[in-house]
């Protein structure tokens, strides 16, 4: 008979009864800590009291520029990939996280979540920290807000429209756009396309062109219903309103299997089947053409549609 798993192996001598040897207390050694070492702001750089017990993103512009100077100025000096180095970099980012949000009200038209442009600009945020250079004598703001707004603008330019169109013609919708109230408020009414060619030095060609590709930076969905301000209340879905029932999809069909069947007719049946139904000729000029009596054709018409009837009947 086998034991039991649960009994124990050694019942004479149970594993709670034998005594434990004392644990000798663990030196934390210097590899050990190197690894993972207790960082804080105050150790990295000299933060005021008045800071000591401020959230980094409620830090002031002219305390949070001040403090990123030294920040930049330490991260030089650390190896990339340490966690020293990492901590620092982290710092930086969550001190400067007002300059994008103020980069991010910019764009707070836009249909799209403020909280994702603030985290594209964030993107932004940590390509200039990476790119910036404290000894070229720029202040941080003004080297990255061109970074952060450009960023942003990749964003809305890569999805904001319906179409993906060359980055050549989004720009000349832009350009149109201002062209054309210019030239409204100058003119008192619309500017033709020649006016607009004129205003922006270009071809009509390349008007026409922008203003075909406007229509695809939105797009309306083909179960979207009409507005009750427009007077479409109670009107069916888009989707509903296009296109047609086209009779001549049924004789396709029919078509695929009559094309074998007029193949293996005589010479002079099929071509009096094109006469007729080709060239829309009449049965005594079908006669004169071939040199027969208009009875004659059609009793050999008749013999030949009969045929081909019956054909397409064994078919289904």
């Amino acid at each position: 008979m086998s034991p039991r798993l649960d009994a124990p192996r050694t019942p004479d001598a149970p594993s709670a009864a034998v005594p434990l040897p004392p644990v000798a207390p663990v030196t934390p050694t210097a590899s050990a800590t190197s690894v993972t070492p207790a960082v804080s702001v105050a150790s990295v750089v000299d933060l005021p009291d008045r800071l000591l017990d401020t959230p980094l993103d409620r830090i002031g512009p002219v305390d949070a520029r001040a403090l990123s100077k030294q920040l930049f100025a330490r991260l030089s000096e650390l190896e990339e990939g340490t966690h020293d180095y990492a901590y620092v970099r982290n710092t930086l980012v969550e001190l400067n996280l007002a300059l994008v949000r103020f980069a991010a009200a910019r764009f707070g038209t836009r249909s799209e979540p403020m909280e994702d442009i603030v985290q594209v600009g964030t993107i932004g945020l940590i390509k200039a920290i990476d790119r910036f250079e404290l000894t070229r004598g720029v202040e941080f703001p003004t080297f990255a807000m061109p970074t952060i707004i450009g960023e942003i603008k990749r964003f809305f330019r890569d999805t904001s429209w319906s179409v993906h169109v060359p980055r050549r013609l989004q720009e000349l919708r832009l350009d149109l756009a201002r062209a054309g109230d210019a030239l409204s408020q100058r003119l008192d009414r619309a500017p033709t396309v020649v006016e607009l060619a004129e205003e922006l030095g270009i071809r009509p060609e390349e008007v026409v062109e922008g203003m075909a590709a406007s229509n695809a930076y939105t797009a309306t969905s083909l179960d979207a219903q009409p507005d009750e301000e427009d007077g479409g209340g109670g009107e069916a879905a888009l989707a509903d309103r296009l296109g047609y029932e086209d009779n001549g999809l049924t004789g396709i069909e029919y078509i695929a299997s009559l094309k074998p069947m007029i193949a293996s007719l005589p010479a002079r049946e099929r071509q009096i089947l094109s006469l007729r139904f080709v060239s829309g000729l009449t049965q005594s000029e079908i006669g004169a053409e071939l040199g027969i009596s208009q009875m004659h054709v059609s009793r050999l018409l008749a013999r030949t549609l009969g045929r081909l009837r019956r054909g397409l009947t064994l078919e289904e």
